[in-house]
């Protein structure tokens, strides 16, 4: 079946406040490509999850978005994986899925859609500083984190950054995160050195679980400020005098895996919010298009789940 429409975006619509939505385009690759069957164009090369990351976000145009913009990990290492060797690589990815990194960039960049891909930093820094330099803008009415990753609720503020899951459509402000974790979006970081992150590879601090560490950080905010004696804590927490003695061994630990999960937001990636508005594909998008939908889908097949 064709997919010519999917790539034919309707004229952009706007209005006096404007929603911002920054896309974690390296998850929304992993996703499409763990979840469509393989695609090939007529040099052989695997592009279904490009065509469908290209296809779902002008679907997002079509449905109104009009200030759009999308990170994406240019290589999988950063400046984290030089403070802690067993921090995420490129290492096990399937060559098929790493290698539609640059294609989704191209063609996303074709499609007229603002592309940041990121070499020392990664997507995540990318949305996060992108999400505080949008939100400093009055006509800004909200900004929309489209990602899962829990490290993005640190990014989350009031109603105004909010983070979205658009696989499952779950819309989170503030509130929410707090909610979900038992902690602010302030203390996400000192949250997740605890508990650790397996998907980004560091272990947290043994014994330390969600229940625990959002008792204790729903009172102290930042690692700095948990007494070294349990005894002073006066929170509903387990085991405090293990945690405790845990804590103390290990906290420079805890303020190192704290600094691998805290995005950084100093990152210069536009001007003014304009820029991101989408204005229409370039005259190179036609072609790309053209290849894209002439791609010859294969028989479905399972893949191994990804990240």
């Amino acid at each position: 079946m064709s997919r010519a429409g999917v790539f034919r975006p309707r004229p952009p619509r706007w209005s006096t406040f404007l929603n911002v939505h920054l896309i974690d385009g390296t998850y929304e690759l992993f996703r499409h490509y763990y979840a469509l069957p393989s695609a090939r164009d007529q040099d052989g090369r695997e592009i279904a999850a490009v065509r469908g990351v290209v296809g779902s976000v002008l679907g997002m145009i079509n449905g109104g978005a009009t200030h759009v913009a999308v990170a994406t990990d240019h290589v999988i290492e950063s400046f984290r994986n030089a403070l802690w060797p067993e921090y995420k690589t490129g290492a096990g990815i399937d060559p098929d899925l790493l290698a539609q990194f640059p294609v989704l960039e191209e063609a996303l960049s074709a499609a007229g859609i603002v592309v940041w891909p990121m070499v020392e930093f990664e997507a995540d820094d990318a949305l996060a500083a992108g999400a505080m330099a949008a939100s400093l803008d009055s006509r800004v009415e909200r900004v929309i984190i489209c990602t899962p990753d829990k490290d993005l609720a640190q990014s989350v503020r009031g109603t105004r950054i909010v983070q979205l899951n658009r696989r499952t459509r779950v819309m989170r402000d503030e509130a929410g995160v707090i909610q979900k974790f038992g902690v602010t979006p302030a203390s996400i970081p000192d949250y997740l050195a605890l508990v650790g992150d397996a998907a980004d590879g560091y272990p947290g601090l043994k014994g330390w679980g969600a229940k625990s560490s959002a008792a204790v950080l729903a009172k102290f905010v930042h690692l700095e400020s948990i007494p070294l004696d349990c005894r002073e804590w006066r929170v509903n927490a387990a085991n405090a005098s293990a945690l405790a003695h845990t804590f103390c061994r290990e906290r420079d630990r805890a303020l190192l895996f704290r600094t691998l999960a805290t995005l950084r937001t100093d990152i210069a990636l536009f001007h003014e919010v304009d820029e991101l508005r989408w204005n229409g594909p370039t005259p190179a998008f036609a072609e790309l298009a053209a290849r894209l939908d002439a791609a010859v889908t294969e028989r479905p097949h399972s893949r191994a789940v990804g990240s």
